[in-house]
């Protein structure tokens, strides 16, 4: 009998086991902490015209951008502080269509928008048509956190900003002679056709941030100097939030770049953030099918960069090429400039 019952516990013991190790389920690899994705504009930008020095250049700022936000991110920083200071290097930087390399208008002045929008509450601020204000990516978070409106623009905007105690600059400031050149060139080209392909390849340059920070809070933010020659006031899609910049927790955070005014008409970057949360897609899929076919049908051209509340990035453009950067929280960075 003892013999019986000690072989009866033998069975149920190795029976328990095999049912536990039958429940131990494969570990899956974990979802980033954090991420930053950035982006300092889309355009015919092609390896054959880029010289080693100049590449460098950009690689390098591109490089100092998201390791600003990356540290931010990594020592437990929010990710709009991520967004607003990565996007503070690029605008201070010439080299990008925003702050200090602003591109000129028609009438030779220098014209900023911006844009930026938290997650978390889906408060947003932005301003339009700026001529003195530093970093005007500073000056659309006082109007998200400090004023009842969304937007502000020209005078009133400056007007806001010298109350905030933000820095502001003469308008000189701005100037580079390349940007300067370049209006010339467009100005030219202005009298054979409109739309060829100098005046096309005038609007790109904007920057952007996408940032998802460690208590899984996304944000996105937006810079411009718009388009080369542009009249009358002109704004793009930079300053418009669902246009150029947009930012669910549910869903994703997007900053665009390209020709803002298909970007508007298409409202770009909520409609990545709408086709992730009616239809399922992930922010690759999304973002392909808005800028691959929904944008181009329209007949404008551009790209993205965007971050989902997983920490998963998509960087999709349709342009020869796009100034783009991503680091995650293992610190891997990736820096690209030309097309895949």
């Amino acid at each position: 009998m003892a013999k019986f019952l000690s072989n009866l516990f033998i069975i149920i013991l190795c029976f328990s086991c095999k049912n536990e190790t039958n429940n131990i389920k494969p570990s899956l690899p974990e979802a980033p902490t954090f991420s930053i994705v950035i982006h300092g504009g889309a355009g015919t930008i092609l390896k054959k015209n880029m010289s080693p020095e100049k590449e460098a250049h950009y690689k390098a700022k591109l490089e100092e951008a998201i390791k600003v936000g990356y540290h931010i991110l990594k020592d437990g920083g929010s990710s709009l502080d991520a967004v607003q200071k990565t996007i503070n290097v690029l605008e201070d930087s010439p080299l990008f269509n925003a702050g200090k390399g602003a591109v000129f208008t028609n009438a030779g002045t220098n014209e900023h928008d911006a844009s930026i929008m938290d997650g978390k509450t889906l408060n947003a601020g932005a301003s339009a048509g700026t001529k003195t204000i530093k970093n005007p990516i500073n000056l659309a978070r006082a109007i998200m956190e400090h004023s009842p409106h969304v937007m502000l623009s020209g005078n009133g905007a400056e007007q806001f900003a010298t109350e905030q105690g933000l820095h502001i600059v003469d308008s000189t400031y701005f100037y580079t002679e390349n940007r300067f050149n370049s209006l010339q060139k467009v100005k030219a080209s202005e009298q054979v056709a409109f739309y060829d392909d100098t005046i096309k390849d005038s609007k790109f340059g904007t920057v952007g941030c996408a940032a998802l920070d460690k208590n899984g809070n996304l944000a996105a933010g937006t810079s411009t100097g718009g388009m080369t020659n542009k009249r009358w006031g002109r704004i793009g899609d930079s300053p418009i939030i669902g246009a150029g910049t947009y930012a669910n927790n549910n869903t994703c955070a997007i900053s665009c770049t390209g020709w803002g005014e298909f970007f508007i008409r298409s409202v770009v970057a909520h409609d990545i953030s709408a086709l992730m949360e009616y239809k399922g897609l992930s922010i690759e899929e999304a973002a392909k099918e808005v800028i691959q076919n929904k944008v181009p049908a329209l007949g404008g051209d551009g790209g993205i960069i965007g971050v989902d509340r997983h920490g998963n990035i998509a960087m999709e453009f349709n342009t020869a090429g796009m100034y783009r950067a991503t680091m995650n929280d293992n610190g891997e960075l990736y820096i690209g400039i030309y097309g895949n």
